[in-house]
């Protein structure tokens, strides 16, 4: 079980909150708006949640007493505030910040002043929307690096029959199959090369973005 802070309860910020209570973490949530904090303790998504100016230094450092692994700095629209919390937080000695940022202006300065990590989750959704319109076979994909994302897709029609040993799909698309899924919802981490492709299962693979239209033309 780890602790963490989680500033700001906008939908960014709940959805953070809620993920992380939900996996059995112990969270603190902090926000100034009454209405926003009382909604967090009805729907039980956080172990606690205080109303609370958190650009006032002397206050957050009366609250912040416990030793968190990482925060999450959801304010996002007030530049202003964002830039000065993640300043006050890394004076705290918060091991991790993790900020949300609504540019790559704000994303820079963050970053500058001590953010270990920046997201920008406006733009993560509009480009999940459009990969989802234009690769309908792709559930989900999660950004792994610049370069490298983990994708979920339905198995491709020239796939089924076949083995992963007989499609060799490191050597001809750099694909690392992570796991495969089935059609209960169960889940194969360790996938064997000599099982058969089923139409209704779904593979799991790391690879390079630029690989997936290949795999899915």
């Amino acid at each position: 079980m780890k602790n963490f802070l989680v500033i700001g309860l906008g939908e960014f910020g709940k959805s953070v909150a809620r993920t992380l209570y939900k996996n059995g973490n112990t969270v603190l949530a902090l926000d100034s708006s009454e209405e926003l904090v009382r909604q967090a303790l009805e729907e039980e998504i956080v172990d606690e949640a205080i109303i609370l100016d958190v650009t006032d230094e002397t206050t957050l450092k009366n609250v912040i007493k416990d030793d968190f692994d990482v925060s999450f700095v959801c304010i996002g629209t007030n530049i202003q505030s964002s830039i000065l919390v993640t300043l006050q937080l890394k004076e705290l000695g918060i091991k991790k910040i993790i900020c949300k940022a609504v540019s790559h202006t704000q994303g820079k300065v963050l970053k500058k002043i001590g953010a270990d990590m920046v997201v920008y989750p406006e733009e993560s959704m509009g480009e999940k929307i459009a990969l989802a319109s234009l690769r309908p076979t792709v559930v989900e994909h999660f950004r792994f690096s610049e370069e490298y994302s983990v994708f979920e897709i339905i198995m491709p029609e020239d796939f089924i029959g076949k083995t992963l040993k007989e499609l060799d799909l490191r050597n001809k698309y750099e694909a690392n199959v992570m796991a495969l899924k089935y059609s209960d919802g169960t889940m194969n981490v360790t996938p064997n090369p000599n099982d058969i492709l089923r139409e209704n299962d779904m593979l799991i693979m790391l690879l390079k973005t630029e690989m997936i239209d290949r795999i899915i033309k």
